[in-house]
């Protein structure tokens, strides 16, 4: 089912090194920045997109292609997966496994013999890895407003147990009052003999002037030893 002309073979080869060159472009700016997902890595997913799809190729024509390109998407996506790591509540791997997604697009368009594309898509992978890198930092820098910031919030007091009910209902009255509807309740017992109210607001911002104000109000109308409230990023 597979030709045997020169013509194909040369065409097999000419798609397999443009994805080993350009995929190796990829992984060595990964290389340099020491991600999980360097240089062989980017370099193998990008000729196996291309061996891939240039198989589909000759042996079925665009049909075959097709289909092929559908499963190696789905499959490079299982391999991504993998390279994403969580590390309490921090994400790791994500730009990694964005930019394996890549080089198999890489591949897969060296594959199907579209060699303008695939140099197009990888400038443009180096281009979001590289130039894209300095606005990040720069973002990362700016001062953020608590109230456009997006985040989890929780206010917490700590009374003894037999007073939790109480506190309860003057949490739930303070937040009320406050504007803020609760998303999720949780009591955590300690060995002490003190009971940790936890209130999940649904609100992803809020002023911290606000909250504190909450916080205040409960120190008033509650026997508590220890009110807070808590700011944790959205995964």
């Amino acid at each position: 089912m597979i030709p045997d002309s020169l013509a194909g073979i040369a065409d097999t080869a000419g798609s397999l090194a443009l994805a080993l060159l350009l995929g190796a472009v990829i992984g060595a700016e990964r290389q340099y920045r020491e991600r999980i997902a360097s240089l062989r890595t980017n370099v193998l997913v990008a000729l196996g997109a291309a061996a891939f799809v240039d198989l589909g190729i000759q042996m079925a024509g665009g049909d075959g292609a097709m289909r092929v390109l559908a499963n190696v998407v789905t499959g490079v996506g299982f391999l991504g997966a993998g390279l994403i790591l969580r590390e309490g509540g921090t994400i790791r791997g994500l730009n990694t496994a964005a930019t394996v997604w890549c080089s198999a697009a890489v591949g897969a368009a060296a594959g199907a013999n579209l060699p303008v594309q695939a140099i197009a898509i990888a400038v443009f992978v180096l281009v979001c890895n590289t130039a894209l890198r300095p606005l990040g930092i720069l973002i990362d820098r700016l001062p953020v407003r608590d109230q456009a910031a997006e985040a989890r919030y929780q206010v917490a007091v700590t009374v003894p147990e037999s007073a939790v009910a109480e506190a309860r209902e003057a949490l739930s009255q303070a937040l009320s009052a406050g504007g803020f509807p609760v998303a999720g309740w949780e009591q955590h017992a300690r060995q002490d003999g003190q009971v940790a109210i936890l209130a999940t607001l649904v609100s992803s911002s809020a002023r911290p002037e606000e909250l504190d104000a909450v916080v205040a109000r409960l120190r008033r109308v509650t026997v508590a030893t220890d009110t807070a409230w808590v700011r944790s990023p959205l995964a």
